[in-house]
């Protein structure tokens, strides 16, 4: 090769290193990349086939499971005090254990004659965000924020909450304390909402933000996942709400793109109370209200029950137990008791939690195998304290290692965190600061690993 040749050659390697190196085409490349990766290893290991079998469970059951006796009222014993007592709550993995005798849950009587809202209802002002990759928490709350003229995009809300661009999901605690700390709004989060509650606060003036369970029409292979939608309006004449969705502004359903005309008078999707209902029940009706400090009152106010977490608890709890015997779809069930497991892990009843969530992993095989949630403890980690908090440190291993396992790249900082506890309650201490170290390095300054090597005596 001749001297101008080789000159070529380095001119064109310097230009196809400069422009791959280009924000624009490099994100295009890693997320391409990234598909490939996990489509082989998807195929070559299906997550779908993988199946938790809890300890009290090993001898294996199938469509003959018995469900499991539930039964809140009875105190949950005194973890032993071996057990690490964690931060102030801020969601129900940072709840210290519960006391021999917890108060009781408090009670609402609502006003004898409500007033009846409007037929129809619909927030505008929002500035419409289409989300980036697994970034549908922060491109949401984003959203919502600028009802409140924030000023601000899914960037900051992003480096906030999902500083690794790798991280899959954003947890509705993270979104209201992000809220709570880092602007002059106040923000909550419940579980157990409905759709009588949605529409009180959309008519009042709060958009709301829920979490749900989302299979798009352009990753029908990709099976189950979790998704943010921001609720603006509703119309009971048509019966349906209206919502605000990240990832369907970049593929709505009709295909193409929204075009510039439609985009300047864009108000929402439109989506069917009972499509809502059916992928809400999958987060256990779980949602987010961001508000002025000053109408505190006023959001409280039309939450009633629900103002608290041991009221809203109680509900969701109530109604996930009522769902159990009322759902006949298969999925439905599992998912039902998933959420009963949830919510006695939100009132601190580990043991019948334990209890619930075995009978939703006994459910789970039956669930025909291209539409199993094999994601969901991406997105839901309740197992992990539920069997943390009963002792059974060995169950919390195999679910981490588990769900870790089945994942294109194991990067949830939760399962790191419980399979830690449960390590270092077994003694192993270095498998659990090697645990911790890395929950940290795919969520940096994540509270909880932070705070449990700071007891330990180590530098995060």
């Amino acid at each position: 090769m001749n001297k101008r040749k080789k000159i070529w050659v380095l001119i064109i390697v310097i230009l196809l290193a400069v422009t791959i190196n280009l924000p624009p085409v490099w994100s295009r490349i890693d997320y391409h990349s990234r598909v490939i990766y996990r489509n082989v290893k998807y195929w070559l290991n299906p997550p779908s086939e993988v199946v938790f079998v809890p300890s009290s469970n090993e001898d294996g059951v199938s469509s003959t499971y018995a469900p499991a006796i539930i039964d809140s009222n009875t105190p949950t014993p005194v973890p032993p005090t071996k057990l690490p007592v964690k931060p102030a709550r801020s969601t129900y993995e940072a709840i210290s254990p519960p006391t021999p005798n917890p108060s009781p849950i408090p009670t609402y009587t609502p006003p004898p004659t409500p007033t009846p809202l409007p037929t129809y209802a619909l927030l505008t002002g929002i500035l419409c965000e289409r989300q980036f990759m697994n970034n549908c928490g922060p491109a949401t709350l984003s959203m919502y924020l600028s009802y409140y003229d924030w000023g601000k995009n899914q960037l900051t809300t992003g480096a906030a909450i999902r500083p690794n661009a790798k991280d899959v999901n954003v947890m509705p605690y993270e979104l209201a304390d992000f809220v709570n700390e880092q602007t002059d709004k106040r923000a909550l989060w419940r579980y157990g909402g409905d759709l009588q509650t949605i529409k009180a606060l959309v008519n009042a003036g709060f958009p709301v933000m829920i979490e749900k369970g989302f299979e798009p029409y352009s990753l029908r292979n990709d099976g189950w996942m979790g998704h943010y939608n921001l609720v603006v309006g509703y119309d009971d004449e048509e019966k349906s709400l209206t919502a605000h969705d990240s990832y369907l502004m970049s593929y709505p359903p009709w295909g193409g793109e929204i075009s510039q005309d439609l985009w300047d008078t864009f108000i929402g999707f439109d989506f069917s109370f009972s499509e809502i209902e059916q992928a809400w029940r999958s987060f256990n009706y779980v949602f987010v209200v961001v508000y002025p400090p000053e109408r505190e009152n006023d959001v409280l106010d039309l939450l009633g029950p629900l103002a608290t977490d041991e009221g809203a608890c109680q509900i969701a709890y109530e109604r996930a137990k009522q769902e159990t015997t009322s759902l006949t779809d298969v999925r439905e069930q599992f998912f039902a008791w998933f959420n009963a497991g949830t919510s006695l892990v939100c009132l601190q009843d580990y043991a019948n939690a334990a209890n619930a969530y075995d009978t939703a992993f006994a459910i789970y095989p039956d669930i025909q195998q291209d539409s199993r949630p094999y994601r969901i403890l991406w997105y839901e980690t309740g197992p992990y304290p539920a069997y943390y908090y009963t002792e059974r440190y060995q169950d919390v291993i195999k679910l981490a290692n588990q769900t870790l396992g089945a994942m294109a790249e194991p990067v949830l900082e939760e399962s790191y965190y419980w399979r830690a506890l449960s390590q270092y309650a077994l003694g192993n201490t270095a498998q659990a600061l090697a645990d911790l170290r890395t929950s940290l390095e795919y969520h940096p300054g994540f509270a909880l690993s932070t705070a449990k090597l700071k007891e330990l005596g180590m530098i995060p």
